[in-house]
């Protein structure tokens, strides 16, 4: 099987990315950050606090998280409840950053995102997918977008969503997040050793050409 890595900083765009990256080239795509974000709204309407890590593990075997995929794209159950709206707000992003550092949580989601890698093609998206869940993808990037930029485009997908939130707070929040997510302990958001750098900056069908032809080249005559 083929294991595409895709790692960034929130607000890259890794998700949309990934997402066509999968299109064209016909893979399962793999929103990692989902499966957290799906936890940290299970530890909130608990009325957890996200750095409760007792609290949290002895919850875990009660959380149910399933995906499902639907022409090419994933879907994430909370038990029988669709989530996928509802795990997009700055306020279930800092869940799901605190959440994501307790081993536990980790070790619970590790054996399901390796499992998809084992059975399918993947390009899976996330924060540590290149160091620790597949460190041995055959192609890793690591995607770059300005603070600026970054902080411009989740504003915008926000807003779309009707949230009432400033330009300056979505930027705080997100310095704040990459922030927890670089120094946390358990599996840093770091750029693989091996991974390639790769600028979301410009307009999507540029940046799926110039990926897919990283992809082949690294892949070819390989399945």
């Amino acid at each position: 099987m083929i294991n595409i890595a895709l790692d960034g900083p929130s607000g890259a765009g890794k998700s949309t990315l990934a997402k066509a990256l999968a299109k064209t080239l016909g893979y399962i795509y793999t929103d990692t950050g989902a499966m957290y974000r799906t936890i940290g709204l299970a530890v909130k309407r608990r009325g957890i606090a996200p750095d409760n890590a007792a609290e949290i593990e002895a919850l875990l075997p009660e959380i149910r998280i399933s995906l499902k995929f639907e022409n090419g794209e994933q879907k994430i159950y909370l038990g029988d409840e669709d989530v996928g709206a509802l795990i997009r707000t700055n306020e279930i992003s800092a869940y799901a950053s605190t959440v994501s550092a307790i081993p536990a949580v980790r070790a619970h989601l590790l054996d399901v995102q390796r499992g998809i890698a084992r059975e399918n093609n993947v390009i899976m998206d996330g924060r540590d997918i290149g160091t620790v869940i597949l460190p041995d993808a055959q192609v890793k990037f690591f995607v770059t977008v300005s603070d600026t930029e970054r902080a411009r485009r989740r504003h915008a997908e926000l807003v779309a969503r009707g949230e009432s939130v400033t330009l300056e707070e979505v930027a705080a929040a997100m310095a704040e997040r990459d922030r927890k997510d670089a120094t946390r302990e358990i599996a840093p958001a770091i750029p693989a050793e091996d991974a390639v750098f790769l600028d979301n900056s410009d307009a999507l069908d540029i940046v799926i050409a110039r990926a897919v032809a990283i992809i082949r080249e690294k892949t070819e005559g390989k399945a």
